[in-house]
């Protein structure tokens, strides 16, 4: 899980980005005339729907390639990578249904755990094939953390193969990469890779596999290391996990002081030119397509809730405050 490579903003010269999700410019999904989940889900029509709702696009037709590409940039650009719930002293439930509803019906976002989590519930009520994914992200001089670090998805289209998926990584890939694929990728994130893992710390060579399609087998398939400019953001297991698997993590990261999402407040999105604004503590900051960034502190309380309100769709009634006692 990432700690948003935060991109902060001296607003005063950029032009406020307000969030609207249900008018984010792009092609809208193609519509079914029959809009239900499909039996797999443990979501109702109308959380489906709700969800789909602050993505602003309607049922899709076929859960196709495109669609998800769509509907994994619509997920960043509307949804915010937040904390928040470690801060405010929000419980933190694993479970999809809860999931889905913090971020359809509450107008809120997550951290990884929460946005893939629900992400992957809305994927299967339309109609793909979701395997949760653990990951453990690469830290200082190439460490990693802990087991269970971090929650991403491998998705089956009806077209076009498997695609990792992750809207809830901070700064990442726009859209889904090809998860068979070995070579670069290019997207507007940084140039992608996906490449077999080495040994880790303890000169063990991961990989329990993962069940081949259709079969009980398992092909012995290794680890995968994600590689974003030439640097490992994190290594995922190929072995299929299932949500509550996460639940430590989720602990961990939300209590231990060792966690960086325990030390500030932090809410960051894409923006809709494909910049990245983000709020840590009460700096704001505003990243341009280019990588060109500006910054500024927010002055007080009632600025800080307006930025959530405004810039991210998020109302609060307080200033969420760091864990510790310190004023974020």
């Amino acid at each position: 899980m990432d700690s948003v490579q935060a991109d902060s903003v001296q607003a005063d010269s950029v032009q406020p980005d307000s969030v609207q999700p249900d008018s984010v410019q792009a092609d809208p999904v193609q519509a079914d005339p029959v809009q239900a989940p499909t039996a797999a889900s443990p979501l109702d029509a109308p959380l489906v729907e709700a969800y789909l709702r602050r993505l602003g696009v309607e049922f899709p037709a076929w859960p196709t390639a495109d669609v998800l590409r769509e509907l994994h940039l619509r997920h960043l650009r509307a949804v915010p990578f937040e904390n928040l719930s470690v801060h405010l002293g929000e419980e933190i439930v694993l479970e999809e249904r809860r999931l889905v509803e913090k971020v359809a019906t509450t107008g809120r976002g997550g951290f990884c755990y929460e946005l893939n989590g629900a992400f992957g519930a809305l994927l299967t009520a339309l109609g793909f094939d979701v395997t949760p994914l653990a990951g453990r992200v690469y830290g200082a001089e190439g460490r990693l953390g802990i087991p269970y670090d971090h929650l991403a998805l491998l998705v089956r289209t009806v077209d076009a193969g498997e695609w990792l998926a992750d809207v809830g990584f901070g700064a990442h890939s726009h859209h889904p990469l090809r998860f068979e694929h070995r070579g670069k990728q290019d997207d507007p994130g940084g140039v992608f890779r996906i490449v077999e893992a080495g040994a880790d710390a303890a000169g063990v060579k991961g990989g329990a596999g993962r069940p081949a399609r259709g079969s009980g087998g398992v092909p012995g398939a290794s680890d995968l290391d994600v590689v974003r400019d030439d640097r490992r953001v994190y290594r995922l297991e190929v072995r299929p996990r299932v949500l509550g698997d996460f639940v430590a993590g989720a602990w961990w990261h939300s209590t231990s002081p060792e966690s960086h999402f325990t030390r500030s407040p932090v809410c960051s999105r894409v923006t809709e030119d494909g910049g990245r604004l983000t709020l840590s503590g009460r700096r704001l900051k505003v990243t341009d397509p280019q990588g060109e960034s500006v910054e500024r502190e927010l002055a007080g309380d009632e600025e800080v809730l307006g930025v959530y309100r405004e810039r991210f769709g998020i109302a609060l009634e307080r200033v969420p405050v760091a864990r510790g006692g310190e004023t974020a």
